[in-house]
């Protein structure tokens, strides 16, 4: 799993899924550092629609448009349905690059809509936003990204392959197997700790955890450390990623995350993005 993420709260996220060749959020900064990876990315999903996390819309659509790249690609752009900050913006983008030579496809997204990702054969890989909790006026999804594999009914599960496979030949294929989606990757967005639910059993939890320190939160629109890891332990995912640092943190956070996972008794891999630096996974 090839991902990229640069997160510092309150001035600009971005993440690039490279499999997928997309964006979550695309906040100041994005296509500057893609460089020509910008021509690669071919879907972006935005969470919501507050500057630092969208501001970046325009560079990204400009560069694609005016540097020496592929103009045959197209670029799809989605978004929580009724982000009216999106919208304006979005619109406002469109408007000042009315000549673009290549196609531009615009989406509002309602909740558990699904957009295909990828498809080989019967396996395909699909992203569906739930529900988040941010601000009041402002719309805010979560992404969870499945694949959806098959696999044996269970009453075929313990025979030899030989009688697999004359079952196969005799009912077919669909007869003998049963279609089951696989959480793969899990995004907040900016918001407080999302559902058990939506976190369940995946395989990686990227989530916001604004504050290491929960003395240090005023308002009720984002997450602190411990809160995120008692949710990655109820859900049993199998791998935290924490990001949304805030900056006041910068010199400590080693020492906090650290401090934050004996406290939890958390067992799984956490790790964090740098307010201050590109972390990449490969």
């Amino acid at each position: 799993m090839k991902l990229m993420i640069s997160s510092k709260a309150l001035y600009s996220t971005w993440m690039y899924y490279s499999p997928d060749r997309m964006l979550i959020d695309c906040g100041e900064g994005a296509s500057t550092y893609l460089g020509n990876k910008s021509f690669a990315v071919k879907r972006v999903f935005i969470t919501h629609g507050h500057a630092d996390h969208i501001a970046g819309l325009w560079g990204l659509v400009n560069t694609r448009n005016n540097a020496m790249g592929d103009k045959e690609k197209e670029l799809e752009i989605y978004y929580p349905k009724g982000g009216r900050s999106v919208e304006e913006f979005i619109n406002f983008i469109i408007k000042v690059n009315s000549n673009l030579k290549y196609n531009l496809k615009i989406k509002a997204l309602a909740v558990g809509e699904e957009v295909i990702l990828h498809r080989t054969g019967a396996a395909q890989r699909v992203i569906r936003p739930f529900k988040t909790h941010h601000t009041i006026s402002e719309e805010s999804f979560g992404y969870n990204i499945y694949e959806k594999r098959k696999r044996l009914k269970p009453e075929y599960r313990n025979l030899e392959q030989g009688e697999i496979l004359n079952f196969i030949k005799k009912l077919g294929r669909d007869a003998v197997t049963v279609e089951y989606e696989h959480k793969i990757l899990t995004v907040s967005g900016d918001a407080l700790p999302i559902s058990v639910e939506d976190a369940f059993e995946t395989d990686l939890l990227i989530h916001e955890s604004t504050f290491l320190n929960e003395n240090d939160r005023r308002g009720n629109n984002h997450s602190s450390i411990k809160e995120v890891l008692k949710l990655a332990k109820l859900a049993h995912a199998k791998t935290v990623i924490l990001y949304h640092i805030s900056t006041r943190y910068e010199r400590n956070i080693r020492r906090l995350v650290s401090k934050a996972i004996k406290e939890v008794e958390i067992e799984i891999p956490v790790m964090y993005v740098h307010p201050s630096k590109i972390f990449t996974l490969n």
